[in-house]
């Protein structure tokens, strides 16, 4: 009988409040390798707070987060990603008038080689646009140039070199919050694409949307938040968006909530289901 699979990225009782506000109430959350795990509620449901939490974008005031199975606090989203996670945000935190390749390096410039690099700083431009140019070609990204500037691309593409940035840096996870917002169909169809080949690089993904359908094809288990609580996890094989929606909204009994919180990477299909 095989072992139990550890999360790659977990969280037990994280609390956060705010005055009289609770924004998270003893929120738990798992991510397992090759998964995407989606994060849905209202609005004040608390899955930005958790989210932040996560990505050291906040410190909660209670619970504890752990990466592979070793206690992490995050200070900062700079420990956080040194530890491995990326995040990229609904703004897409994207400098518009670099071009493609400092937007890839973005606070990770390389330098040149020997005195020019060492005392004058210089950068080294040709490498990272040849590193950049190969990194969005294996994610299937097309772009005309690595030096045009990102306030040139369309939305999709734009979003494409947040998702790349991601991708390049994230060891361990890769956050995406509200990755096809303000996009048209056929830019989302490409992002959505692009989420799959990362996972299928074998980068976890925690993905946050309203966009149901869009949650429903990619993830792999969708964790419902309400009110500040995990309320459920359940999976697109075990319920439909209406019933997800259901949950979401309160729609449902607190104890059917309850019997439909299931912790634990997703069950294996059968051969003939697959």
């Amino acid at each position: 009988m095989s072992e139990p699979q550890q999360p790659i990225l977990e969280a037990r009782g994280l609390a956060k409040r705010y005055g009289q506000v609770v924004a998270l109430d003893g929120v738990d959350f798992e991510l397992y390798p090759d998964e995407i795990v989606a994060v849905i509620g209202d609005n004040g449901a608390g899955k930005s707070t958790l989210i932040k939490a996560l990505s050291g974008a906040l410190q909660p005031d209670e619970g504890e987060i752990r990466l592979d199975g070793k206690r992490v606090r995050f200070r900062t989203p700079g420990d956080a990603r040194s530890a491995g996670i990326e995040t990229v945000y609904q703004d897409l935190a994207v400098a518009p008038s670099l071009d493609i390749a400092s937007n890839i390096f973005l606070g990770r410039e390389a330098r040149r080689r020997g005195p020019l690099g060492l005392a004058l700083r210089m950068l080294a431009k040709r490498s990272m646009r040849r590193d950049a140019a190969r990194h969005l070609q294996e994610l299937k990204i097309g772009v005309q140039s690595m030096g045009q500037p990102v306030e040139n691309l369309s939305g999709g593409q734009r979003q494409g070199v947040a998702v790349a940035r991601a991708a390049k840096w994230a060891e361990r996870v890769a956050i995406m919050d509200e990755p096809t917002a303000a996009l048209g169909v056929k830019e989302t169809r490409q992002v959505i694409d692009l989420i799959l080949r990362v996972r299928e690089r074998g980068l976890p993904v925690i993905l946050i949307s309203h966009d149901m359908p869009h949650v429903f094809e990619l993830a792999d288990r969708i964790q419902i938040m309400r009110l500040g609580k995990r309320v459920a996890v359940v999976t697109p094989q075990t319920h439909t968006m209406p019933e997800a929606v259901a949950i979401m909204t309160g729609a449902t009994r607190g104890e059917l909530e309850q019997a439909l919180i299931k912790e634990g990477p997703p069950a294996e299909l059968p051969e003939e289901d697959a």
